[in-house]
């Protein structure tokens, strides 16, 4: 169709564009052109998609219509193509924080986390919460007085997962969970307790793992029904290895959407996970619906209080987007800070493991767990120490942080999240005379086709070999999905990473002006899934691109970045705010993060349906 090939833009060097508040650069809004599909129309238009000639035609103009081709596939530019956002260490700027070798066991780093942990005086005079989900360290206190046992616990767990799976509220939060082997794990950790040899704070902890993340004895399905007979799980992933050597209990594998591959969040096989929410009226049921990699099994099981971390893979928001729907806490790492061993190569250069917490400290100590290089891993030579941030003693006041703030990008979202947003920052601002600097960081929307480009090439190389056999095994619009994924070509992926290379550096001339970068954390908050969507799942790429907005620069670009509910919308609907970093820099992060916990956790609300797992 070379007749009909788009113009593309024509980009300027980056030294040319100015990234200052009164740049000229102009705010592209996310301009999808798909309508929302559901039911019969989704199983129609996946045929269209696979038929060879009429296929063709539509994903042609699904490209040109939604700006690929302008923006992307046919664009002049002068960066070299980057493939892998690593990121080597030019050395600390940061200060209170306590530095450990990366190589040190997970026990002793997980200790020298909670060493960190007291607040500081003016942390600690902040209003008391009116709700406040149970923490790691309230379970360790628990065991050690005595008043409960890790096995009591396992009891109340396996009890609660059964509820919610009810016909009554049918919560589908796991993919597989094994009743013995849990069991198993609990009544070894209750002897260590008696014995008084517990193996660190986290023993006994349960600890929820998504399911494509490698965890025995569970199979890896990627929530399919295929996938893990030609890839076999035959040990724990580094990350789940390193809990597992501080005695948490991994609790089961948590449902997700078929291979991260749609929008919904409803698995065909083993159904969609929801929670309900309090709000100032009545009850609202949240059916969270997600793009395609965002892991709709994370919200519930923390949010519902069934444990107080759960593991996922954020390519594209997958932690902090749940989390933020959901009024919990979100933390993804700088690329390589976790290792990525054992997990499924569905979006490899964009996905990095992270924690959903249920508060800063639990995302903390989790990440301190499994933070670390691998002495196989060449790419983990330039990777600096582990750096915890001393809460204990920390005086933010003297913190002297710039928040860089993108105009026209923060205020892309509704009114509400704007306003409840911008009002947590103030708030930082008058507690702590933290300074808030204007930018403009350009072609945002560029980088989110780019991002979208990278993960679903990504995404159709890791299962190409296997996609033909088993396309009768999968969903309606996991198939839709991979037509488009599998529609982009080798020019349109170097694209992508030439663009890549050019927001890192627009990033890295941000970052010497401030120390992190504040947005929303989504455009919207949760909306309901209708029913003609639950068997065939949907298509809704406009809720998706809003929900993204704000998450693809840490992706893409490998930048740490976290998530901390600040609020809610007129229907009680959870409001994160997000803070993205300088590679290397999550002990920043946190510190920024535990501020404005702190002054916002008098607030929190507690779920309409919600499981007191250490309740006496």
């Amino acid at each position: 169709m070379g007749f009909l090939k788009a113009k593309g833009v024509v980009y300027k060097p980056v030294d040319l564009v100015d990234l200052g508040p009164d740049s000229d650069e102009v705010y592209l809004q996310a301009n999808v052109k798909a309508p929302r599909m559901a039911g019969l129309l989704v199983k129609v238009f996946a045929w269209f998609l696979e038929s060879p000639i009429i296929g063709g035609i539509l994903l042609y103009f699904l490209k040109r219509n939604n700006l690929i081709h302008k923006l992307v596939s046919f664009v002049e530019l002068q960066e070299p193509p980057l493939f892998e956002p690593l990121h080597p260490y030019k050395g600390s700027e940061e200060t209170e924080v306590k530095c450990v070798e990366a190589a040190l066991p997970p026990p002793e780093k997980v200790q020298h986390a909670v060493d960190c942990l007291q607040y500081a005086e003016d942390v600690s005079e902040s209003p008391k919460p009116s709700f406040q989900r149970w923490t790691i360290l309230d379970y360790s206190r628990s065991y050690t007085s005595g008043e409960i046992t890790p096995l009591m616990v396992a009891d109340r767990f396996i009890a609660a997962v059964r509820e919610s799976s009810s016909p009554s509220l049918q919560m589908s939060f796991f993919i597989n969970f094994s009743v013995e082997d849990i069991i198993r794990q609990a009544t070894e950790s209750t002897l260590r307790y008696e014995q008084g040899k517990p193996l660190s704070v986290l023993d006994g902890v349960p600890i929820a793992v998504k399911d494509e993340i490698d965890c025995m004895p569970y199979p890896t399905t990627g929530g399919t029904k295929w996938l893990h007979k030609v890839r076999q799980c035959t040990e724990d992933a580094c990350c789940v290895m390193r809990l597992r050597l501080c005695g948490a209990i991994i609790v089961g594998k948590t449902n997700m959407h078929e291979l991260g591959a749609g929008i919904s969040g409803i698995n065909p096989h083993y159904g969609y996970a929801c929670v309900s929410l309090s709000k100032p009226l009545g009850i609202h049921i949240i059916q969270v619906k997600l793009r395609e990699d965002l892991p709709v099994d994370l919200l519930p099981v923390v949010a519902a209080g069934l444990c107080p971390v759960a593991l996922g893979i954020d390519g594209g928001g997958s932690v902090r987007l749940p989390a933020a729907l959901c009024g919990v806490v979100g933390l993804k790492p700088t690329s390589g800070r976790v290792p990525h061993n054992g997990v499924l190569p569905l979006n490899y250069t964009v996905g990095m493991v992270g924690v959903l917490a249920a508060t800063v400290e639990d995302s903390l100590i989790a990440y301190a767990a499994m933070s670390g290089n691998l002495p196989s891993d060449p790419s983990s030579m330039t990777m600096p120490e582990v750096c915890l941030p001393l809460l204990k003693s920390a005086n933010y006041m003297s913190f002297n942080i710039k928040m860089a703030r993108s105009g026209k990008w923060f205020d892309d979202c509704t009114d509400e999240i704007r306003v409840c947003c911008s009002h947590a920052i103030a708030k930082l601002s008058d507690k702590y005379g933290w300074e808030t600097v204007e930018v403009t960081i350009p072609e945002i929307e560029v980088m989110r086709l780019a991002h979208y480009l990278t993960i679903g090439s990504e995404c159709s190389n890791s299962i190409a070999v296997h996609q033909e056999k088993n396309l009768d095994k999968m969903g309606w619009d996991v198939r839709v999905g991979l037509s488009v994924y599998g529609a982009f070509d080798s020019k349109e992926y170097l694209n992508a990473q030439r663009i890549r290379n050019r927001q890192l550096q627009f990033h890295n001339k941000i970052f010497s002006k401030a120390d992190v970068i504040v947005t929303p954390t989504t455009g919207v908050t949760a909306y309901t899934i209708k029913d003609d969507a639950l068997k065939t799942g949907e298509l809704d790429y406009i809720n998706g691109a809003a929900l993204v907005r704000y998450q693809i620069a840490g992706n893409f670009l490998g930048l740490p970045a976290v998530t901390v509910p600040v609020g809610y919308d007129k229907s009680g609907l959870p409001i994160g705010l997000q803070f993205i970093g300088k590679p290397w820099s999550e002990s920043l992060l946190i510190h920024v993060a535990s501020a404005m916990q702190a002054l916002c956790t008098s607030e929190y609300k507690r779920p309409e349906v919600y499981y007191d797992i250490l309740a006496k």
